[in-house]
């Protein structure tokens, strides 16, 4: 069993401070199942595999733009350019794009 996307979840967890909820929310999956990941038990594979790859892009480059311990905060907050959805809620119905186009926006300001 390759554990590599369960790698991912524990770089999510470091990197973006996301709780296993969190990430369970991002993914899909039950918390106690993101739980397996991060003990590196079990690994996630189809859609939730891609979400998690999503999510870990998504807090990578949050990470260069906002202080780590504030990537929870603003994924669970609503964003008025996102129809006031959250971002947590965007990237699990799969629309990682309106999130990283979000996302340029804070990296390059003057992109929008």
């Amino acid at each position: 069993m390759s554990l590599a996307f369960a790698e991912e979840a524990i770089h999510i967890r470091d990197t973006g401070h996301l709780s296993d909820r969190e990430i369970a929310r991002a993914t899909g999956a039950a918390p106690s199942t993101v739980r397996e990941w991060l003990s590196r038990r079990s690994s996630p594979s189809g859609a939730r595999a891609e979400r998690v790859a999503e999510l870990s892009s998504i807090v990578e480059r949050l990470a260069l733009v906002l202080r780590p311990s504030y990537i929870p905060v603003w994924m669970n907050k609503p964003i008025p350019a996102l129809d006031d959805d959250k971002p947590i809620d965007r990237i699990a119905q799969g629309d990682y794009r309106a999130v990283a186009q979000l996302i340029s926006g804070l990296e390059d300001p003057g992109a929008t």
